[in-house]
C-alpha cells in the first residue's frame, strides 16, 4: 500500500500544505503559510482533533435534538471539517460553505473529497459579501471560522456584519464564531460588545488559562435571541482533554466591561498571534 505523501500548493492567499497523520490512516492536517487550519479524518468525520473545533461541535450537538437535520451556513471552509461533522451527525442537513480562497477549495476537494450525498454546497466568495446577499431567515446555524492568515478580517467584526448574520438566521437560530485573542482582550471584549448590540443572549467558551490572560488562544462565541442551554455545554467542555469554561450572564458582562461595539469605519483585524501560538513542529 502506498504511503500518503504531503501535498503543497500555492493557493489564492498563501501556500497550503496537506500533511498525512502517521497515526491515523486517512487523516490529514491542512496548514496555510505554516499555520494549522484544519484536521480531517476521512474515515471518521466525527473526530474533531482541534480543541476549538470540538467546542464548536459541542454547540452543534446541543442546539437542537440529536440527529435533527439543520440548515447550516459556514463562513470559512478550510478542509471542511465541520461541514463533514454535521453531515455525519445530522444526516439530511443542507449546508453552504463560503470560502474566499478558490484555490484552497479546489485543493481540498481534489485530495479530501466530500461524500456524494453530504448535502454540502461550496461557494468561492467573500464571507461578508455572500452573507449580505443571502436570503433572510434561511439558516438555523451560522458558523464563522474565517482567518486571513492567522487573523479574523476586520470586515467580519462589526455591528453591520452581526446584523447581516442575524438577518440570515431564523428567529431560533444560533451564531457561532471561532475567535482568538490574549490579555487584555481588547478584540474579544469588543466582539462581545458588538454581538451584544444585536443578539439578546451570548456565551463564550475558552480554556481557563486563556481567560485568565496566561496565553494567547481561541475562544468560541455563541449568540442567539433565546436563552442558551449552557448546562450540557458546560459538562461537555469540562470533560475535554483540555477543559474549557462556558461564561455567560453576569460573569460574561463583567468580562466585557466597558468595551464598545465595533463599526465598519473603525474595525481592525484580530491581533497577530505571537510566534509559536499556532505553529506546528
Amino acid at each position: 500500500m502506498t504511503e500518503p505523501i504531503p501535498v503543497t500548493r500555492a493557493v489564492d492567499h498563501g501556500t497550503a500544505k496537506l500533511m498525512p497523520d502517521v497515526d491515523r490512516e486517512r487523516a490529514w492536517l491542512l496548514t496555510v503559510d505554516g499555520a494549522p487550519q484544519s484536521y480531517v479524518d476521512l474515515d471518521a468525520p466525527t473526530h474533531l482533533e482541534f480543541e476549538y473545533a470540538r467546542r464548536l461541535g459541542h454547540v452543534l450537538d446541543t442546539v437542537a435534538e440529536p440527529g435533527r437535520a439543520l440548515d447550516v451556513l459556514h463562513l470559512g471552509g478550510g478542509a471542511l471539517t465541520l461541514p463533514r461533522y454535521v453531515a455525519a451527525t445530522r444526516p439530511g442537513s443542507r449546508q453552504d460553505v463560503v470560502e474566499a480562497d478558490r484555490g484552497l477549495l479546489d485543493l481540498v476537494v481534489e485530495h479530501l473529497p466530500l461524500p456524494a450525498d453530504a448535502g454540502i454546497t461550496l461557494h468561492p466568495a467573500d464571507a461578508r459579501a455572500w452573507l449580505d446577499a443571502a436570503p433572510s431567515d434561511s439558516a438555523d446555524i451560522v458558523i464563522a471560522d474565517v482567518f486571513g492568515g492567522s487573523r479574523v478580517p476586520a470586515h467580519l467584526t462589526t455591528v453591520a456584519y452581526a446584523r447581516a448574520a442575524e438577518r440570515v438566521l431564523r428567529p431560533d437560530g444560533v451564531y457561532l464564531a471561532n475567535l482568538a485573542d490574549a490579555a487584555p482582550f481588547a478584540f474579544l471584549r469588543s466582539q462581545l460588545a458588538t454581538f451584544a448590540a444585536v443578539f439578546e443572549e451570548l456565551a463564550l467558551i475558552a480554556e481557563p488559562g486563556v481567560l485568565r490572560g496566561r496565553r494567547f488562544g481561541n475562544a468560541v462565541l455563541v449568540a442567539a435571541h433565546h436563552p442558551l442551554d449552557t448546562a450540557p455545554l458546560t459538562r461537555r467542555t469540562a470533560a475535554d482533554a483540555f477543559p474549557a469554561r462556558v461564561e455567560h450572564g453576569a460573569a460574561l458582562r463583567d468580562f466585557m466591561g466597558s468595551a464598545e461595539p465595533v463599526h465598519d469605519e473603525n474595525a481592525v483585524p484580530s491581533p497577530e498571534p505571537p510566534d509559536g501560538a499556532f505553529t506546528i513542529g
